[in-house]
């Protein structure tokens, strides 16, 4: 009875470990990727998220242009996703390694080619537009394309989170960039220390604005991500602040 039972017992744990196996391959989705051999091109140097020169703000080589239905008007801008190369023998490197890539840019549509020969980020199109260095860390560079898989991940970040101030005293912009955790901002409020806190709307990609002037206060930042976390950060900027610096807040 006891052998029976210890056959039972390692049944149950396996089927368990067989369904944890599933249901993390589940979380895998299923798309394509490209590179851009331009070494100044938007994926590099600036991107349609604004985010400016992206490796002084080292997302670098591993940013990426993403199609429509990914990109959702730059509400995915800053979030992370890990790729991979499959089903391809001949273009997919060895073991199937993975990178981390950054939401940076905008993969637009082509349609005046097909879905499968050039027009790759068309809708509904899932297609990642990578750097040529980061490519070739996980395919042949020799492939003009290559089934992926990808899915969403932390995003690992160094030092807080920055706010680059721009606009004039009554347009204020805030670019928030460095965001860990889910990467993705959903909502930012501003506060000053005349002012209670103000809500930003999105202007685009992860430029914030607001009407109100705040030249001569000190700035405190709410932000909140994607996945619900709220952060704040006190007197981020000193009340002599002037547009286009930059300043770095806590982190999630």
């Amino acid at each position: 009875m006891g052998s029976l039972q210890a056959k039972l017992v390692f049944l149950i744990l396996l089927q368990a470990s067989c369904n944890i196996i599933a249901t993390k391959d589940e979380e895998w989705k299923t798309a394509s990727a490209t590179y851009t051999k331009e070494t100044d091109g938007s994926i590099i140097t600036e991107g349609a998220c604004g985010y400016g020169d992206l490796h002084k703000i080292s997302y670098g080589k591993y940013s990426a242009g993403l199609s429509s239905i990914l990109f959702n008007r730059g509400s995915t801008c800053g979030a992370c996703y890990e790729l991979r190369c499959v089903d391809h023998i001949l273009w997919c490197l060895q073991g199937s390694p993975s990178i981390i890539l950054t939401a940076t840019d905008f993969c637009p549509p082509n349609f005046g080619l097909s879905a499968d020969y050039g027009g790759w980020c068309n809708f509904p199109k899932e297609h990642f537009e990578m750097s040529e260095a980061a490519f070739a860390e996980i395919a042949e560079k020799k492939a003009d394309i290559v089934p992926v898989q990808y899915r969403r991940v932390k995003c690992e970040r160094r030092g807080g989170l920055r706010f680059t101030v721009s606009g004039s005293s009554h347009f204020y912009q805030v670019l928030i960039t460095n965001v860990g955790l889910d990467g993705e901002v959903v909502a930012v409020k501003v506060k000053g220390s005349k002012t209670g806190w103000i809500p930003m709307s999105r202007n685009w990609g992860q430029f914030w604005q607001s009407n109100v002037n705040m030249k001569g206060q000190p700035l405190s930042f709410e932000v909140t991500t994607s996945g619900g976390r709220t952060l704040t950060s006190y007197n981020v900027a000193p009340a002599n602040w002037e547009f286009g610096q930059t300043f770095e807040g806590k982190q999630f």
